[in-house]
């Protein structure tokens, strides 16, 4: 499973890269919002650090739009990824560009049929909310295990990737049920590395050094 972070927070994603697990990064308005900076200063620093692909939303809710902005940004980066919420005019302008050679995420996904939409459409990547769905009392999970399903039924190439995570487990979960990628935000990214016996085992190990006779180090 490929990692994700998903932020616009340029220290949050030089601390994934240093942690060597980082694969690529999922931003949205909301993020670039957070952020106080202007959008292209954000965009830059992050296309500056990351190999891996990088999705950048749209904002327009027509296709003209959609097209016209997804252009303007692919050009930013060649591993730039299109953001386009899944919508009749998305999937138009998801076609649009993909037969253009620019990859495209379609996000807000929360069903099945929209999955087959989406895929049918041509798009490199789709975003399922997990945890928004989880909020609501529906099975976010059960979501990602039936995406595996459809595009593995019909040999579709569009790439899961599983979004809104809340906890570690989100991550655990969509990779036991077959998702490509998680994006994860940074909170979690860093819970995932703990574990209070990880901690109460290096206490004592270190403890137990201190004991050693004639150490090297």
């Amino acid at each position: 499973m490929q990692f994700f972070i998903d932020t616009a927070n340029v220290d949050e994603i030089k601390q994934a890269i240093d942690w060597g697990i980082l694969d690529g990064v999922t931003t949205n308005p909301t993020l670039a919002a957070k952020t106080g900076k202007p959008f292209m200063e954000v965009v830059k620093e992050i296309l500056d650090l990351v190999d891996g692909p990088v999705s950048l939303e749209t904002v327009s809710l027509d296709v003209d739009g959609m097209v016209k902005e997804g252009r303007f940004l692919a050009e930013l980066g060649d591993n730039v990824v299109v953001k386009i919420p899944m919508t009749k005019d998305g999937m138009k302008a998801v076609r649009i560009l993909e037969e253009e050679g620019i990859p495209t995420n379609v996000t807000l996904v929360f069903s099945p049929s929209q999955v087959l939409i989406a895929a049918k459409a041509g798009a490199s990547f789709i975003s399922p909310f997990v945890g928004r769905l989880d909020d609501i009392s529906t099975d976010g999970m059960g979501l990602i295990k039936d995406i595996r399903t459809i595009l593995d039924n019909y040999g579709y190439e569009t790439e899961i990737i599983a979004a809104s995570i809340r906890h570690p487990m989100h991550v655990v979960e969509a990779a036991k049920a077959g998702s490509d990628i998680a994006t994860i935000p940074f909170n979690v990214l860093e819970a995932m590395f703990r574990h209070p016996l990880t901690d109460i085992g290096i206490d004592r190990f270190l403890k137990d050094w201190e004991k050693v006779p004639n150490k090297p180090f």
